[in-house]
């Protein structure tokens, strides 16, 4: 069976570079789909415009802005109903800063490859506005510290897939911009292949006519990152609090730094098993586990502690030092092995 290729794209509050969009999409053998994202009033004649050029869009409509997340889920739960698999679909940004040929190139790729996430990956070279410059090395880094996966552009919006990993994608959560960046942790979780193409690097009038807002959707997109912080934040309070009232009472560092750990850990574990990672890892596994990876990371704790303060370093900045490193250790160990994602079926056929 002939291999369906679509073209789905969110739009709110368009310009005028949609209709180009669209045209070129369909130039390339594309069938599109556009979801319009609550806009406003005045932008309706854009949307009039393009199935007036091109009257075999597919045209759907939220009433109100719902989120970038929402609209491509409205679009997927749409294709699933109405195609046949097999088929593949790429997401095209509405403001034109995606080639044609470079989204043909990730179909074919997805293509190739049915069970892979495929990205159409930016360098970033040329005039790249510095906010998205370092907003993408700064996701960048944040995504390769959680996940343990390396992406380079983890903020594209240009990506494809096959009909066999619609299901997974409709279970995604978030309804912003946050959805883009669950979909890549998803994707790490369950070790499902991750493939970048690289594409030209277009931004129109300094990326001006983005609605990305930079506060409230990076803490949508690193909220994972962001609650496991707070769990080590709430956890080392607590172990320094100890550690400052243990050191004068016992004299050492290595033996106020032991016993500040115990207690901290026990914390630390029951905050990231219901908190952070929401984990389903029967109790008495995870807990011995845990238990393992506590004791590991105490005694290299202590023996970092304790070459510092031998270096001639205060105890309370050794102690502070220490922590900082030993922060990144127990991420990747817990995110890995203790509180893994349920793996199974979720790779389903649309």
């Amino acid at each position: 069976m002939e291999n369906t290729r679509i073209a789905l794209v969110p739009a709110y509050e368009p310009e005028q570079l949609l209709v180009r969009v669209v045209n070129e999409l369909t130039q390339k053998g594309f069938e599109v789909i556009v979801v319009d994202d609550g806009s406003s009033e005045d932008k309706k004649q854009i949307f009039e415009e393009v199935i007036r050029q091109c009257p075999d869009t597919i045209l759907l409509a939220h009433p109100l802005n719902r989120g970038k997340g929402a609209a491509l889920k409205t679009g997927l739960a749409y294709i699933r109903r109405r195609y046949a698999a097999p088929y593949t679909v790429i997401t095209v940004d509405a403001d034109g800063q995606h080639q044609t040929d470079d989204a043909l190139r990730v179909a074919l790729l997805s293509e190739k490859e049915p069970q892979a996430l495929v990205l159409g990956s930016r360098r970033f070279t040329g005039k790249v506005p510095l906010k998205s410059r370092l907003g993408g090395m700064i996701t960048r880094l944040v995504y390769r510290l959680s996940s343990g996966v390396r992406v380079y552009d983890t903020q594209t919006g240009l990506r494809g897939f096959s009909s066999e990993l619609i299901g997974t994608l409709l279970d995604i959560p978030g309804d912003r911009y946050e959805y883009e960046m669950n979909m890549l942790m998803q994707f790490a979780k369950e070790k499902g292949p991750i493939r970048e193409v690289w594409i030209e690097t277009i931004y129109l009038n300094d990326n001006a006519s983005s609605h990305f807002n930079p506060w409230k959707d990076s803490i949508r997109i690193y909220k994972e990152i962001l609650k496991f912080s707070a769990s080590s934040l709430i956890s080392f309070g607590l172990d320094y609090l100890l550690f400052c009232l243990l050191l004068p009472l016992t004299g050492s560092a290595v033996f106020a730094n032991i016993d500040a750990r115990i207690i901290s850990a026990a914390a630390n574990y029951t905050l990231n098993r219901r908190m952070v990672f929401n984990s389903r890892a029967p109790i008495g596994k995870s807990a011995l586990q845990y238990a393992l990876l506590a004791g590991f990371v105490l005694v290299l704790n202590t023996l970092m502690l304790k070459v510092l303060v031998s270096a001639g370093i205060s105890s309370y900045l050794a102690k502070i030092l220490t922590e900082i490193f030993m922060w990144v250790v127990s991420f990747q160990v817990q995110h890995k092995l203790i509180f893994p994602a349920v793996k199974g079926a979720r790779y389903e056929k649309a």
